[in-house]
């Protein structure tokens, strides 16, 4: 279904991933996220390469189901469980019914990510989720997943990104919201989804990210993906 949430003139409340969200997710994240079809392609094949057997994997902030489909339909490794998280619980009704029958040993799960268990993990996907976290919780989240990986494991952060130069953040907004209203948006539209998200959506920089990845034990991590101001990072435990 096309995004057209904030297309008329009007109060506009904070961002929510209730079910008019959900009828438009994938179309919005589309319009709105530059490569978005690229970085669900390469999570999953970095998932085939670093997925190891009797291991489980976990896509948290599942909303419909994206990564955890591209992680299956390129896992080679056997006996694996899939976890599907997400504290919406209409995200979690979609997600089932997108993956039924197309992901074996799947459990989709309403919960908090801050509070389910991370175990025998090879694989860990926040993809555009740790930007929702409270910034003060995220440094919890992130050791509580590299202390749930296996030796070897992966954990794969895809988010959205600021810039501390004034000059490149101003000429990177700008393309974004070009990049938006090549996808259809109005002027209206990116602005009231602007207003409804500013207080939700929290970004950091680069350097913050690679900071706290390290902090939290991992030595090994590299930004394998950026567009404009989306990046995805792959760290090995």
């Amino acid at each position: 279904m096309r995004d057209n949430l904030f297309n008329k003139q009007s109060d506009i409340a904070d961002f929510r991933f209730d079910q008019d969200v959900v009828k438009v997710f994938d179309d919005m994240v589309r319009r709105s996220v530059p490569g978005y079809d690229s970085m669900i392609q390469m999570i999953g094949l970095i998932a085939r390469m670093y997925g190891q057997d009797n291991t489980n994997y976990y896509d948290l902030g599942s909303s419909t189901g994206a990564i955890t489909l591209s992680i299956a339909l390129n896992n080679k490794s056997k006996n694996n469980q899939f976890f599907a998280i997400d504290n919406s619980k209409k995200m979690v009704e979609q997600c089932e019914k997108n993956l039924h029958n197309k992901v074996d040993n799947l459990q989709a799960i309403c919960d908090d990510i801050n509070q389910v268990k991370i175990n025998s993990a090879s694989i860990v996907v926040l993809n555009l989720t740790l930007q929702f976290i409270d910034v003060n919780l995220r440094s919890n989240l992130i050791k509580k997943i590299y202390d749930g990986l296996e030796s070897g494991g992966i954990l794969i952060i895809s988010e959205k990104i600021h810039f501390d130069d004034a000059v490149t953040q101003n000429q990177i907004t700008k393309l974004h919201m070009d990049f938006k209203k090549e996808n259809g948006y109005s002027e209206l539209e990116i602005a009231n989804k602007r207003q409804a998200i500013e207080n939700v959506l929290i970004t950091e920089t680069k350097e913050q990210h690679l900071n706290r990845l390290r902090d939290c034990g991992f030595v090994e991590t590299s930004c394998f993906f950026q567009c404009l101001n989306f990046v995805s990072f792959l760290s090995v435990k």
